[in-house]
């Protein structure tokens, strides 16, 4: 990494843009209000005012600029992303039952499953509002895609989490959906909106979607390997909870008629005794799938720095490849 160890380049990349930033801040603060149901701004100022590092945003904003572009759509562009990933999160508190997130309680408990649902729509809605002001048919088109990519992949992963039968190919879908969707379309608007040729637009999604599916699979490779003071979650949270992600999959791929079954009353069925993580970390060591994970981390990561070869040489080009190195830098 070219920048000192000391910042980390999603922090490098907020500070250079950080005038854009407080615009989109701004901008959020507005579009999020309501005259007619007080609780929106409620809901929304919990979610947006608990940090989280703005990525997603920060993505459209690196990406026009890298672009050259002069304007002010890539700040209503980013601001509709940071509103689709806020809508989201909404909702997948409440599918996914959640108490925290960030470290605070969700929406969904201090409030109710209804202002979290109901809210997340108004956000979505207020998504749609910004992008049509940007007069761009392609922008909406690619926002709107994403957005139905979002939601099939949630549909999907309920109904994969828990079934064997799941592949490498349907996680990978999942991810597409929960992850990589919003993350390939936060960059490609923005060099769509710096008028950016076609080659250009190409590169900045197949850079957005590597950099997702990095980003989910390290997550889900944290689950078990990580650090719980760190990440902020329990070591073995997605066995508990009985989720399918890849270190599993490999495993069940490789297992023996007596492992499966293991897998099957632990996952499929539900029925956890006490010593079931250890046994399942036990599989996954045997078969190396922890290992296995990792380098599939790290061959994302690398894919998503090989499309910003087809990109400009800007100090922000730099800065996004090291943003590819440091999601995975945690696994190590």
């Amino acid at each position: 990494m070219h920048n000192s160890m000391t910042q980390k380049p999603h922090e490098l990349l907020a500070e250079t843009l950080a005038a854009e930033m407080d615009k989109v801040n701004d901008l959020i603060q507005t579009r999020m209000a309501s005259e007619h149901a007080p609780r929106i701004p409620e809901v929304t100022a919990h979610l947006v005012g608990a940090g989280g590092k703005r990525l997603r945003p920060m993505l459209t904003l690196a990406a026009a600029k890298m672009c050259g572009y002069q304007g002010d759509h890539d700040i209503r562009l980013a601001a509709t992303v940071e509103f689709i990933h806020t809508a989201t999160l909404l909702h997948d508190d409440v599918v996914d039952e959640s108490a925290q997130r960030r470290g605070r309680p969700t929406a969904n408990l201090l409030w109710d499953n209804k202002s979290s649902v109901l809210v997340g729509d108004y956000l979505f809605s207020r998504s749609f509002q910004l992008m049509v002001e940007t007069g761009s048919l392609r922008v909406l088109d690619i926002l709107a895609n994403a957005s139905a990519t979002i939601a099939e992949g949630e549909v999907l992963q309920m109904t994969a989490a828990m079934d064997l039968k799941t592949d490498e190919s349907i996680y990978l879908q999942v991810v597409r959906g929960k992850t990589a969707a919003l993350f390939s379309a936060a960059t490609e608007v923005g060099g769509v909106i710096a008028g950016a040729s076609e080659v250009e637009v190409k590169a900045l999604f197949d850079y957005g979607d590597a950099l997702g599916i990095a980003f989910q699979i390290a997550d889900d490779l944290l689950d078990y390997q990580g650090d719980s003071k760190t990440t902020g979650k329990n070591v073995g949270d997605d066995f508990r909870e009985r989720k399918l992600t890849l270190p599993v999959i490999k495993a069940v791929a490789q297992a023996t008629d007596e492992e499966r079954a293991f897998w099957v009353r632990t996952i499929e069925k539900g029925r956890q005794e006490d010593g079931d993580l250890e046994q399942a970390l036990a599989l996954m060591v045997k078969y190396d799938t922890l290992t296995q994970t990792r380098a599939d981390a790290f061959g994302w990561a690398t894919r998503a720095k090989k499309a910003l070869e087809a990109l400009p040489d800007h100090p922000v080009r730099q800065m996004l490849h090291d943003l590819a190195d440091y999601v995975v830098s945690r696994l190590n």
